[in-house]
């Protein structure tokens, strides 16, 4: 992954055409494998979190609908004293332990649905690229509203998509979006790590 090289992860080639076979095997449609794709956002958050140990170290930290893992195993190697990387794909929760592994750190992985909360006693909620659509984005931004009003820390990896509330966020740094690893990735230049206001 060009923005965060010092770690390594179970992706698949083509994520498409994995979903493909994974359909084809399962005889059923199943969620999109956002887990088999690094996506822009997520690097962006994690190469920030590598950058600034401080804004880890020390704290509960959630990565909030994980993916592969990258934004909580970012975190781990920052030093956070926990890391818990939740989404509510089944086969999410397996490649984050798999990832994990690979890299020789602890991330609990979690399946649970945890957006009519606020979090709960996380000091740190990380969320890479969550905001890609629409619908996502209004499940996704009242949770992080209410995190960040309860005192944590919300940090959000986005490359500039529609979804994005623009004027709900401040950004707090820019990396070029070198080579993009997913195909939604495509054609982007710049990727932000932003926080609500």
């Amino acid at each position: 992954m060009p923005l965060v090289p010092e770690i390594r992860l179970y992706l698949a080639e083509d994520a498409i055409v994995w979903w493909a076979r994974m359909e084809a095997e399962a005889g059923i449609e199943l969620v999109a494998p956002f887990w088999a794709s690094a996506w822009i956002g997520g690097q962006a958050l994690a190469r920030y979190v590598l950058d600034h140990p401080g804004v880890a170290v020390g704290r509960r930290v959630l990565d909030l609908a994980a993916g592969s893992g990258l934004v909580g195993i970012a975190a781990s190697m920052a030093g956070a004293a926990a890391v818990t990387a939740n989404d509510i794909d089944p086969y999410s929760v397996l490649a984050i332990g798999l990832n994990a592994k690979a890299n020789g750190v602890e991330v609990k992985a979690t399946c649970e649905d945890l957006l009519g909360g606020d979090g709960g006693d996380f000091d740190l909620v990380l969320a890479g690229d969550v905001l890609y659509d629409e619908s996502m984005a209004k499940a996704v931004m009242p949770f992080l509203r209410r995190a960040s009003a309860r005192g944590a820390n919300v940090l959000i990896g986005d490359p500039g998509r529609d979804a994005m509330p623009r004027d709900l966020m401040r950004i707090v740094a820019t990396y070029p979006a070198v080579s993009a690893a997913a195909f939604a990735d495509a054609g982007i230049e710049q990727v932000h790590v932003l926080q609500p206001i």
